[in-house]
């Protein structure tokens, strides 16, 4: 059975930077629950960073430029937490090489798993085009990902990697 890994916030699990939740409530998340298909993780969490922590977002790039070392992950308090969003990543990728994960939901707008938009790193609520650290090792590595808001394109791009 294909797996899918997600973001564990969208499971109800608090562990978002302020110590909370985004549970998703959805027909199809349901159905893939009960079928057994779901990883959580939360790569900020599994890197060592408490619950709750500073807000961090990425400068100078998204996820990419993390990666290449052209972009910084930097808490609202000034602190480099990039290595630990680095690591976290690192783990994501490693749960979908043990699972044979092709899909992942992830929640968007995350430094982590962003797959669309990001805050522009000036924490001041404002959204860019980007990814986040984990979002982009994932597609690096062949994992196809999706926000919350695109489980429609989640579900097809699973019956995809059954055919």
């Amino acid at each position: 059975m294909e797996k899918l890994l997600i973001s564990a916030c969208l499971l109800g699990q608090p562990v978002r930077y302020d110590g909370g939740a985004k549970t998703l409530h959805d027909p199809t998340l349901e159905r893939w629950r009960r079928e057994g298909r779901l990883v959580a993780a939360c790569p900020e969490v599994q890197a060592g960073l408490s619950t709750p922590r500073a807000p961090a977002e990425i400068q100078g790039g998204g996820g990419a430029g993390v990666w290449d070392g052209t972009a910084r992950v930097i808490a609202r308090d000034g602190e480099d937490v990039s290595q630990a969003f680095l690591s976290g990543a690192e783990q994501a990728l490693a749960l979908c090489q043990r699972h044979y994960i092709r899909v992942a939901i992830l929640t968007e707008a995350s430094p982590s798993c962003g797959s669309r938009t990001l805050y522009d790193g000036s924490f001041t609520g404002q959204r860019v085009p980007g990814q986040g650290v984990t979002a982009a090792l994932l597609e690096r590595h062949g994992v196809r990902v999706f926000s919350q808001f695109e489980l429609d394109q989640a579900e097809r791009a699973l019956q995809e990697s059954l055919a």
